[in-house]
């Protein structure tokens, strides 16, 4: 009985926890700076690797 009433209450508390982080909103920062990598285009001409303000 013990380890069923240790089941359900941590049970309990993982669902209690997802529940509430679920109406969390997580804003990016504005005007981040994300690398943008390298690749080939068509016509094999390569472009080449830059930082980009999103």
């Amino acid at each position: 009985m013990r380890r069923l009433m240790s089941a359900v209450l941590l049970s309990a508390a993982l669902l209690g926890g997802t529940l509430s982080l679920t109406g969390c909103i997580i804003v990016p920062a504005h005007r981040a700076r994300v690398w943008v990598p390298g690749y080939w285009a068509p016509q094999h001409v390569w472009v080449g690797a830059h930082w980009r303000y999103r």
